[in-house]
């Protein structure tokens, strides 16, 4: 008789297989039980909402207030985001907080309250879904109780040690900073007046509470967006650059100006596209704005361009490094020294650039003798990032274009350069793109008597064919190591 073949020996995965495959039942399994019984509804103030625990790689906390946008707030940094839907509003406290809006303060400690108990509420929940998630999946995969127990276990740790970094992390002023999309991005009146965003104390709870009350005003008059009311002791400047002979660039350059009540608009250059007499009647909206429009030369641009700017009224050119005064604000500039329309030749680091920023500097330098030097100027501009830097340390605030790229930098000498991208969405030649580029323009808040830049706030809209629309609030930091304007300072650039 035959005698059996020995059996091969089985083979077990190695411990590493093993962890990986715990890990994946766990994350999944966690993930399932989220998205199963992970959320609450809760109250907030007038508002029913549902709160839910998300993965997130950045974190944060994310407001759904339907139909009118989203509001995204950097609350946190850890692998989970807050979302919360608004869902409905109590009609009778809605009408009784519009017409009485003293109300707020009462408001405030209600609202912190509640978002305190539903928090409370959502991780106790968010435990018992991740835990039975997993623990579930854990059977099912596994078909043993200690498997299954330790992938629910570790499924609990992992969201007490993601609630842990969320504590650890957490940044109540990030209701300062909302990024808006949808409607809400043409309601800036939401996160009330620079002046206020500089001076509360009570941050947190006192604009949170005004971003409900507003929300709650925007559902009672869906047809009419609520007028942010100016601060008196704030000039609100409308930097735009770079519109390359794009029609649809006025249309949002005056509504802007409407919107924010601006003061004054600076233009950095590049309005035209290749400088010829023929483009001049582009500049003709000009007079309509309904506010100062301040312009220095860009290198598509020619005298020609200059020259019929001049006669444009309600136009005001900054050339030669002088210096006019325009809404209380000593502005000065130089014109770009080059005419570069076919962009055949690289600005970046032409002699001509480099003269004409130690023309600009010199005109700004304050007498040798003065015993306290003031600046001679509250903003300089040029077209060129890499001319106006060189009035480092002598003007508070710098602003230019050029580079179709929205950035800005804290300089050595103290000097804060904001370079603004394309209003015009890159012109006309965005056509010729594969994907168009967004249309930006940046709103300033200064302070009216020192002329200290506040806050600002970054307006970004979908380029050709495109929909959206986001508004960005931002503070400066120029005295936190790392914040924001820690860039290196710009070392060339192309346009």
């Amino acid at each position: 008789m035959a005698r059996a073949a020995p059996l091969a020996p089985t083979r077990h995965p190695s411990p590493y297989v093993r962890a990986l495959a715990l890990a994946a039942v766990t994350l999944l399994g966690a993930w399932l039980g989220l998205l199963a019984v992970g959320s609450i509804r809760t109250p907030v103030g007038p508002m029913d909402t549902q709160m839910t625990l998300r993965p997130s790689v950045s974190g944060g906390t994310k407001i759904n207030v339907s139909p009118l946008g989203a509001l995204r707030l950097d609350t946190h940094h850890a692998p989970l985001r807050l979302d919360v839907d608004v869902d409905q509003l109590d009609p009778e406290r809605s009408r009784a907080l519009v017409a009485h809006p003293e109300r707020l303060y009462g408001l405030q400690d209600e609202i912190t309250r509640d978002i305190r108990h539903g928090t409370v509420d959502l991780m106790l929940r968010s435990g018992v879904a991740v835990l039975c998630g997993a623990t579930a999946l854990g059977l099912a995969v596994y078909r043993t109780p200690g498997r299954a127990l330790a992938a629910g276990g570790t499924a609990l740790a992992l969201l007490i040690a993601c609630g842990a970094g969320a504590y650890a992390t957490w940044n109540p002023k990030s209701v300062l900073e909302p990024r808006y999309s949808g409607l809400l991005a043409s309601a800036p009146s939401l996160i009330g007046n620079a002046r206020s965003i500089v001076s509360d104390f009570d941050v947190y709870q006192r604009e949170l509470a005004r971003l409900v009350t507003n929300v709650t005003t925007l559902y009672e008059a869906t047809s009419t967006l609520p007028v942010w009311q100016p601060d008196p002791t704030t000039t609100r400047v409308l930097h735009v650059s770079d519109l390359h002979l794009n029609p649809a660039a006025w249309g949002i350059i005056r509504s802007l100006v409407e919107q924010y009540e601006v003061d004054v608009v600076i233009d950095t250059g590049d309005t035209m596209d290749h400088g010829t007499e023929a483009e001049n009647r582009y500049l003709e909206p000009i007079a309509a704005l309904g506010a100062p429009y301040v312009w220095v030369r860009g290198n598509h641009d020619s005298t020609a361009t200059q020259a019929a700017m001049e006669r444009q009224e309600n136009a005001i050119v900054v050339d030669d490094a002088r210096t006019v005064r325009v809404a209380g604000l000593r502005i000065a500039g130089i014109g770009d020294p080059q005419f570069t329309p076919d962009r055949s030749v690289d600005a970046a680091g032409d002699p001509a650039e480099v003269a004409a920023g130690r023309v600009l500097a010199a005109a700004l330098r304050p007498p040798s003798d003065a015993t306290h030097p003031e600046p001679l100027a509250d903003i300089a501009i040029a077209h060129e990032p890499l001319c106006v830097r060189q009035a480092d340390g002598l003007v508070p605030l710098a602003l230019a274009g050029h580079t179709h790229s929205r950035k800005q930098y804290e300089l050595p000498g103290g000097t804060r350069l904001m370079v603004e991208g394309s209003a015009g969405g890159g012109g006309l030649r965005a056509l010729e793109q594969g994907v168009p580029e967004k249309v930006t323009a940046s709103v300033l808040y200064l302070d009216r008597e020192t002329k200290a830049l506040q806050a600002w706030d970054e307006i970004t809209l979908d380029g050709l064919g495109g929909t959206r629309a986001e508004v960005s609030r931002h503070l400066p930091k120029s005295n936190t190591p790392g914040g924001e304007g820690a860039s290196p300072p710009p070392s060339a650039s192309t346009g």
